[in-house]
Formats: C-alpha cells, structure tokens, sequence
C-alpha cells in the first residue's frame, strides 16, 4: 500500500512542474534585492527588504517595505498595489505601482511551483538591482 501511495503523489508532482500562469504566484513572499542605481554615471548602492502579497490572476499588494538608497533609509507604508504577468514557461514581468503612477518594473523567474522568484529590476533609469523573493505562506 505505502508503493501505490507514493508512485500516486509522485505522478501528481510531475503534472504540473514546468507550466506556470498567473495564478502560480499565490500568497505572501519576502523580497530581498540589492545592487545599485546609476545617478548621472555615478552608481549609488540600493537594498530592498519587501513583503508582496501575491492574490492570483495578476494582481498584488505591498503590506510593508524598507529601502535604503546610497544610505537613506525609508519605510513604505502598506497599501502599495501592481500587477504581473506570468507565462506558462514561468517567465514574466511585474510592474510596482499603477498604471497612472508606476513604479519599479522587474523581470521574473519562477521555480519550485512558485515557491521562490528570481527577480531583475527593468525599466526606467539605470538601475542593477536584483533579488530573490521566497513565499512565506499562502
């Protein structure tokens, strides 16, 4: 019985491991990012310790966030919104913000059934900025 068992979930594993869409990235992940912005040639350090509530269908929240940017230090307060997208390859993108006001921009790699996300800031200005967010809960 424990072989039936176990060859049943090992089955199910493999079903779904190399596709992913929008609604892979569900739940609450911890963001940490460093690198830097380049301000007039000149690069400035940057790290980013994040929460983002992923809901599913392209959709997140930001419940809290500290950045420190050439030293100075500043805390979001919650309520920061965006949007992603997700392919069924697991790459994507994830733009910060809204589409009146947008904020950073990312690239995304998911691996592990959306557990962990490698992400690489796009976009305006001339940042190198890049991290890992790994889900935390559902």
């Amino acid at each position: 019985m424990v072989l039936t068992v176990s060859g049943v979930a090992r089955a199910h594993d493999d079903d779904d491991t190399n596709t992913c869409n929008n609604f892979t990235l569900h739940g609450l992940y911890i963001f940490t990012a460093s690198g830097f912005n380049i301000v007039s040639g000149v690069p400035q350090p940057k790290a980013i310790v994040e929460l983002i509530d992923f809901h599913g269908g392209g959709i997140l929240t930001v419940p809290a966030a500290t950045v420190s940017i050439n030293g100075v230090i500043s805390r979001s307060a919650p309520g920061g919104t965006g949007t992603y997208t997700l392919g069924a390859d697991c790459t994507g993108t994830l733009q910060f913000g809204t589409q009146m006001n947008p904020g950073p921009a990312y690239d995304l790699f998911v691996a592990f059934k959306g557990s962990q996300i490698q992400m690489i800031q796009t976009g305006r200005g001339s940042p190198v900025f890049q991290g890992t967010a790994e889900r935390v809960s559902r």
